[in-house]
């Protein structure tokens, strides 16, 4: 008859620790990820930082699953640079606006059906006012009608290698099939500024004016010298507060992205702290928060003094 042993403590606890190993945060070094001597903590629920060669820094449940909102303006945004890039549409070209798009929710630019607007004043609408009016009406003027332009979003997303998301509708309002994940979008916004850096100054501009009124984003991570250059929000209830941000520090690019964080200004903060991490970890700036001096050119053409 076969005796059962009872589980081995060790043995046990290595099986926890496989079970859990998908939750943690991770680094790119094996290390356990802190800052200044102390654990990296995020309220985000799924982060990922990149590091300028496209390589994971840091990772929080990079691959859960979860609702993309208004991040999904990112790939309405690339589709419309590929569009202008191979000309088939016009930054100044005008775009006639459907009842449809002019219906769409919430947020919104006031575009009213039957009106002509510039394809860049939309593109600003998108990238700056999260504008979802706006972003309806440039997948009508670039698919013919959005379910096809959603069509598109779908095969560049299997084209870029995003397994992990699905596309639903061009603005990011709540939809049970459209679904991504914190390594795709970091993925998504590293080749959009990579591939059209016209965006990165898009997605950096902070006012626009549309009909006499100025559209402005109050973001703090601009005023900060962290370096953020290109940014995109996103909320819905469902989603919570989502952000996709580039950094430049020495001509060296960051990326990351924050899903989930529970309020608008903690995602900020996530933001924050993630730079701080990314810079010292590269050795772009020390552990105080100084930048490291460059190192010194030798000069030429004299010799060293002697004693």
């Amino acid at each position: 008859m076969a005796v059962v042993h009872p589980p081995r403590p060790l043995a046990s606890l290595a099986l926890l620790a496989a079970v859990l190993a998908p939750l943690a945060a991770s680094a790119q070094n094996g290390r356990a990820p802190a800052l200044n001597g102390r654990p990296l903590v995020l309220s985000a629920e799924a982060v990922v930082l990149l590091d300028p060669g496209g390589r994971t820094l840091y990772a929080k449940n990079a691959d859960e699953d979860r609702a993309p909102a208004s991040l999904v303006k990112l790939m309405t945004l690339y589709l419309v640079y590929e569009d202008v890039d191979a000309g088939r549409a016009d930054l100044d070209e005008l775009v006639q606006v459907s009842a449809n798009a002019a219906q769409t929710p919430r947020y919104r630019m006031g575009l009213r059906a039957g009106e002509h607007v510039p394809l860049r004043t939309l593109l600003e609408g998108v990238a700056i006012a999260s504008a979802n009016d706006a972003a309806t009406a440039l997948a009508e003027r670039l698919g013919g009608d959005e379910a096809a332009f959603v069509a598109r979003m779908n095969l560049k997303a299997r084209e870029l290698e995003l397994g992990g998301t699905r596309f639903a509708n061009a603005h990011g309002l709540p939809d049970p099939l459209q679904r991504s994940n914190a390594r795709d979008l970091a993925r998504l916004t590293r080749r959009l500024l990579r591939d059209y850096p016209a965006a990165r100054t898009m997605l950096g501009g902070q006012t626009f004016i549309f009909n006499g009124r100025v559209y402005t984003r109050h973001i703090p991570l601009f005023n900060d010298p962290g370096g953020v250059q290109a940014l995109k929000t996103g909320f819905t209830l469902e989603a919570g507060y989502n952000l996709a941000v580039s950094a430049w520090r020495n001509g060296q690019q960051f990326v990351m992205v924050v899903l989930g964080a529970r309020s608008r200004a903690r995602s900020f903060l996530d933001a924050k702290t993630l730079l701080r991490y990314a810079f010292v970890e590269t050795g772009l700036e020390r552990a105080d928060g100084r930048a490291r001096p460059a190192p010194k050119k030798p000069v030429r053409g004299r010799r060293a003094a002697t004693p």
